[in-house]
């Protein structure tokens, strides 16, 4: 039982892993795969490893240490989906334009759209076009994540919300924006201005 022990406190240091490192891990013990799948599952029933998607997990202890840390949220919705980058809401919030509660971080990937409801959070993907997976970049820190610039973040959230801008005038973006509670005017003028660009070249 040593071993398991031993696995466990590896884990820990973690900021995620998937179950070919944890065999990996388990190799440099002396442990086979089968007996290493078997704590694996002894971890997830007590709740000492979380699982974000199937064979992708966190060790809880190091989540706990983390979760008030909204990097870490980013960091793991970047790992959870790739390719993708923080948007929307979530987005929003970090940069000070809303004051709106988030209870899921919304991303932005080319893959299908799919949500994840996970002891660590919950985390929601919206597919767009290759040509309009643009304008993010990486933010460093603790930890590492890729987010949407503020115009690109808001983009996002009205292109959602508006099927893909069908049929909807400026105005009627301005009126959404106001009725959204989001701070446009706090946006910085280079923001503002690449945002309306943006949209022009979909209406």
């Amino acid at each position: 039982m040593k071993s398991k022990k031993n696995l466990l406190e590896q884990l820990k240091s973690l900021p995620h892993f998937n179950k070919s490192g944890v065999h990996q891990l388990g190799k440099q013990l002396g442990l086979k795969d089968s007996t290493v799948n078997t704590y694996i599952s002894r971890f997830l029933k007590y709740k000492e490893i979380l699982q974000l998607k199937k064979g992708l997990y966190v060790a809880a202890d190091f989540f706990e240490k983390n979760r008030t840390d909204s990097s870490y949220s980013f960091y793991l919705a970047n790992i959870i989906r790739v390719p993708s980058y923080i948007s929307s809401w979530a987005a929003l919030q970090y940069y000070n334009l809303t004051t709106e509660a988030i209870h899921s971080i919304t991303s932005v990937t080319l893959k299908v759209t799919r949500d994840y409801q996970t002891k660590a959070g919950n985390f929601v993907y919206q597919s767009i076009n290759k040509d309009l997976f643009s304008n993010f970049s990486l933010a460093k820190g603790k930890f590492d994540f890729y987010i949407a610039s503020p115009a690109k973040a808001l983009f996002d959230l009205l292109y959602f919300r508006t099927r893909q801008f069908r049929g909807v005038t400026m105005e009627e973006i301005k009126g959404l924006i106001e009725e959204l509670r989001v701070d446009f005017d706090e946006m910085d003028k280079a923001e503002r201005e690449k945002f309306y660009s943006m949209i022009k070249k979909l209406i």
